[in-house]
């Protein structure tokens, strides 16, 4: 359904894309994964002309849409695009959010349109929010009516650009399932996320883009199980981490506390699992009698789910939980309650604690 040959787009001496090659069956679910700012947003936008190609060719159902003979705007029509950030008409109600496209651009009858319309909002579950204004809507809400306003030009291929990065974590999963319900109607869809577990569940095939091109491309298994290149390894494997510095045993600990729920928000952590991260981190740093320089950082593994909080601490060799004058410490014995692991070493002169925490 789409070929892409030797695809490259510069911005003046910034090479974004370069020599990007693809097919693209119908009906399949591609996802697209890699690090930011390596070209997934914009091959999206050249594959539609929202950027214009610097070099390479097009082609959709084998006609070149870079050709000067082809009826861009029809073939565009083809295609719809999700945005991140909504881009709903706030002075229209949702279902004329809907129907103007389909009345203006398809010379659709406007009851016509408004019947195809309820029809879609029933589909994302918002029917019921049809003669509401955008500001009345949550973010999971707004991304729903935008997919439902890109079905109602009928296209035969969507554009996901990291359809759920603007909302909140507890928002992503009611957008995640409209996509799951088209993709199960057959619909053409590439998908440019950074929600790992979503793209291993649902895609047809998964493009890891790097250096500006498909760097690697295979099934869900394929990437994810066994990806083949070292980067692709390296991302497939990598720990997303917070940093915390304290000089001051007068830290902050509400700033803390809010930046690490808001970590294992986005990582859709449960609310039980995040009180023992939160609880952990504050009896560690208890345990710390020197605050000269320590370093807090808690990290998450996106491919096995674990969770794992490191202290580094200046000063000399002391083990703060074997500490003979706190064997019987109730910090010591939470810790050691919720833990899979604990170990010590000292290194470059600092007291490194690492903790693996329990899941649940």
């Amino acid at each position: 359904m789409i070929r892409v040959r030797n695809l490259s787009k510069h911005f003046g001496n910034l090479v974004v894309l370069k020599d990007v090659n693809a097919d693209i069956k119908k009906g399949e679910i591609i996802s697209v994964i890699g690090p930011s700012g390596t070209g997934k947003s914009t091959f999206l936008r050249c594959l539609n002309l929202l950027e214009m190609p610097t070099g390479g060719q097009i082609f959709i159902d084998d006609i070149p849409l870079l050709d000067k003979k082809t009826n861009v705007p029809k073939i565009r029509q083809r295609m719809g695009m999700v945005f991140q950030s909504f881009n709903l008409y706030a002075h229209l109600s949702v279902i004329d959010n809907l129907t103007l496209g389909p009345v203006k651009l398809l010379g659709i009858k406007k009851a016509d349109a408004a019947l195809k319309a309820m029809e879609l909002l029933k589909l994302v579950g918002l029917a019921e929010k049809a003669y509401s204004f955008p500001d009345e809507l949550s973010g999971g809400q707004k991304q729903r009516v935008a997919i439902a306003r890109c079905m109602a030009m009928e296209p035969e291929i969507l554009l996901f650009d990291e359809p759920t990065s603007a909302l909140d974590p507890t928002m992503v999963s009611e957008v995640l399932a409209v996509i799951r319900r088209l993709a199960r109607e057959g619909m053409t869809m590439i998908i440019v996320t950074h929600e790992m577990e979503f793209a291993r569940n649902l895609s047809s095939r998964v493009f890891y883009m790097d250096e500006g091109l498909i760097y690697e491309e295979g099934t869900p298994e394929q990437i994810f199980d066994h990806p083949q290149k070292e980067k692709t390894k390296a991302f497939i494997n990598r720990i997303r981490s917070l940093h915390y510095r304290f000089t001051s045993p007068d830290y902050d600990l509400y700033a803390m506390q809010a930046g690490m729920e808001l970590f294992c928000e986005k990582h859709t952590l449960s609310k039980k699992v995040t009180g023992y991260v939160i609880h952990i981190a504050e009896e560690v740093l208890g345990l710390q009698n020197d605050f000269t320089e320590i370093h807090i950082s808690l990290s998450y593994s996106e491919k096995d789910g674990s969770l794992e909080l490191l202290c580094e601490s200046a000063g000399t060799p002391a083990n703060p939980m074997e500490n003979p004058n706190r064997a019987d410490d109730i910090a010591i014995n939470l810790i050691r309650a919720r833990c899979n692991t604990i170990t010590y070493r000292y290194e470059n002169g600092k007291n490194v604690l690492v903790l693996k925490m329990k899941e649940g």
